[in-house]
């Protein structure tokens, strides 16, 4: 494959240009097993598609990593991480605007946490087509920012302590998120579910969201600062932050 730009040969598809410093891959999806993970470069959209264009056209290729499962209880926590770290490398070649995901979690969650690019899970049945029928969405801001430095307001008190810290941790990680502001907590609610359990509510018109955290009758509300501009890329954001908080152990499947 060759620069889109300058003609330049590409070591491999969808690489970044630093002949001239540009970017010929819009999106990557990775598509995450066991044993491997596959990624698949998607291109920049014509500025004006003709009314026959087919959106296939886009996939400039693929690329395949592997890995050998470990299941020893330290070996498995540095074969995993050694994984997607390996995976983050082949993305950083790209320099895309969004990144999506599909597939196993664990190798996903270490590949989000090692990427600075905006980052979305996609259906597990067909992540390509899912991305191909999401094209034209505008990429949002990432904010390159630690989890703690994201966290602020006058309210110091979170339920469940430091539980309730690692569910906020994990929203404010990541990389649409610009501010979670804890609220008041309200201990006067009703509920007989135990643990702490975290999940974030619609969007409102200027794209932020609200993370409800819940522990027994109690109830928190803390208010998401995010990069979208509006409900429906809010609604984005939202959804996947839900994912993000499932994966950390707080959250419910069908939030």
């Amino acid at each position: 494959m060759n620069c889109r730009r300058c003609g330049s040969p590409l070591r491999r598809p969808g690489d970044y240009c630093l002949s001239c410093e540009t970017a010929n891959c819009e999106s990557v999806v990775v598509d995450f097993g066991t044993d491997r993970a596959t990624l698949t470069m998607i291109g920049f959209e014509p500025e004006h598609p003709s009314d026959d264009f087919d959106p296939e056209s886009l996939v400039l290729g693929e690329t395949t990593i592997t890995t050998v499962p470990d299941d020893g209880e330290r070996t498995a926590q540095v074969q995993l991480r050694n994984f997607a770290g390996r995976v983050a490398d082949e993305v950083r070649r790209k320099r895309p605007e969004t990144v999506y995901a599909a597939g196993e979690r664990p190798p996903l969650r270490e590949a989000r946490a090692q990427l600075h690019y905006e980052f979305y899970r996609v259906p597990d049945d067909d992540p390509v087509g899912a991305v191909l029928a999401r094209r034209g969405e505008s990429a949002l801001e990432v904010v390159d920012a630690p989890a703690e430095a994201k966290i602020g307001g006058s309210h110091s008190t979170l339920i469940g302590e430091r539980t309730g810290m690692k569910a906020i941790l994990a929203a404010a990680g990541h990389p649409n998120v610009k501010k979670v502001i804890p609220g008041p907590i309200d201990a006067g609610g009703s509920g007989s579910r135990t643990g702490l359990r975290a999940k974030v509510t619609r969007a409102d018109e200027h794209g932020n969201v609200r993370l409800l955290l819940r522990d027994g009758s109690s109830v928190q509300e803390n208010r998401v600062v995010t990069t979208a501009g509006d409900r429906e890329t809010g609604e984005r954001v939202r959804a996947d932050l839900n994912e993000v908080l499932v994966d950390a152990g707080f959250g419910e499947r069908n939030d």
